[in-house]
């Protein structure tokens, strides 16, 4: 607490403070619920919009409740809608808002989750017109992106742009970001609480990102000895979820964890990469993509993923079996547009074993369109031999 008392502000304004105070703590902790022992009663609301990068509705829903079980959030029930178009100011359309208002006041919801990202405004006027704490898909996966990072530099990353979401949220907020109370004859009111709380952000982001600079020099160091050495980059990249860390450990002996989750790794591991007992390059695998990744992580990780340019071949892991390939093709085609990244690329078709000879020989002409691809399941050293055989004969 300010130290008010020496600004000649009375005892019952000290108070009024105090109370607005706690409101605020109170709110941000209702916020802060996800994995913890506090459990309000949560709905998840999927919706799908015509402007949605994944073809498919029943994959998109699919994939929402797997985000929100991969970070292991406890929910109550779920509500999915397909909206026309987006309100600029409320995201949902006023038929639409009155439907869930009505179904959140039945079912006496508390927080609401939606399957897409929101912006500040349509956050808080959701909140207003709802009456429950609402969140969106940028604060679920920067929450999972805050549980499964490990190394130094993955963790100030996430914390850069945990800062940034907040930072953008703190504006507009209610009576309780309002101006701090003042006397007249004395020296004023002082500062807002939101003026004191955006200072101490950027404070936050000040420290954040100078350590973040001193990881990104030894990164610069290690990159210019490698380049020198003339030592070839591999990099596997692909949609969250593809395999990619099943297929480094597979194909370069390494130790990386292997689930059937969204980001189940997210700190990048490179390996020697020996074939036919010859090293031929150095292999690494980087964080997975997901269609509507927020911009602020983009922006956060981006010194390591402009590692992605710096690569001799991209292998693209992408999940045959996956009812919606060919979307998350397109999702990680345009991410790395917006990288600017442009490096020699192979599609690497992963998960044939779940498929049956039949499937798998229906989808062959639609495969002829990514050039050059190969075939293969981690399951085994022999499941992996088409791509051993192509990066054998590659000149890198």
């Amino acid at each position: 607490m300010l130290m008010l008392h020496r600004c000649g502000i009375s005892s019952e304004c000290i108070k009024k403070i105090r109370k607005k105070t706690e409101r605020l703590e109170t709110s941000m902790a209702k916020r802060d619920y996800i994995v913890g022992e506090y459990h309000p009663k949560t709905l998840l609301v999927g919706v799908y919009t015509p402007n949605n990068q994944i073809g498919n509705q029943d994959y998109y829903n699919e994939e929402f409740l797997s985000l929100v079980h991969t970070l292991g959030m406890a929910y109550d029930l779920t509500y999915f809608m397909k909206l026309r178009a987006p309100d600029n100011n409320m995201f949902l359309t006023k038929g639409k808002l009155e439907e869930l208002t009505k179904y959140c006041t039945e079912h006496e919801i508390e927080v609401v989750y939606f399957s897409e990202i929101l912006n500040p405004l349509q956050e808080r006027n959701l909140e207003a017109a709802i009456g429950c704490h609402v969140a969106d898909r940028s604060r679920l996966i920067l929450e999972i992106f805050k549980k499964s990072a490990h190394s130094s530099e993955g963790r100030i990353q996430v914390e850069m742009a945990e800062i940034n979401h907040y930072k953008t949220r703190i504006i507009g907020r209610g009576v309780e970001m309002s101006q701090q109370a003042g006397i007249l004859g004395n020296k004023g009111p002082g500062e807002t609480a939101k003026e004191e709380l955006r200072r101490h952000i950027e404070e936050k982001m000040r420290q954040a990102r100078k350590r973040l600079e001193t990881l990104e020099r030894s990164r610069t160091i290690q990159r210019k000895q490698r380049l020198e050495s003339k030592i070839p980059l591999i990099c596997i990249i692909g949609y969250t979820n593809s395999g990619k860390s099943s297929l480094l450990n597979r194909i370069a002996k390494g130790d990386v964890l292997a689930e059937d989750k969204l980001f189940a790794t997210l700190d990048t591991t490179t390996r020697e990469l020996f074939i036919d007992s010859k090293k031929k390059a150095l292999i690494s695998d980087t964080v997975g993509f997901i269609s509507q990744l927020p911009h602020n992580l983009i922006a956060a990780f981006k010194s390591t993923l402009d590692e992605l340019r710096y690569a001799t071949l991209l292998l693209q892991v992408i999940d045959l079996s996956n009812p919606a390939w060919k979307s998350q093709i397109g999702v990680v085609r345009t991410t790395l547009e917006e990288l600017g990244v442009s490096q020699p690329m192979l599609y690497v078709f992963n998960k044939i074993d779940k498929l049956t000879p039949e499937q798998l020989e229906a989808l062959k002409p639609e495969l002829e369109q990514y050039q050059p691809h190969v075939l293969i399941n981690t399951c085994s050293r022999q499941g992996t031999e088409p791509l051993i055989a192509y990066l054998s004969a590659y000149q890198l």
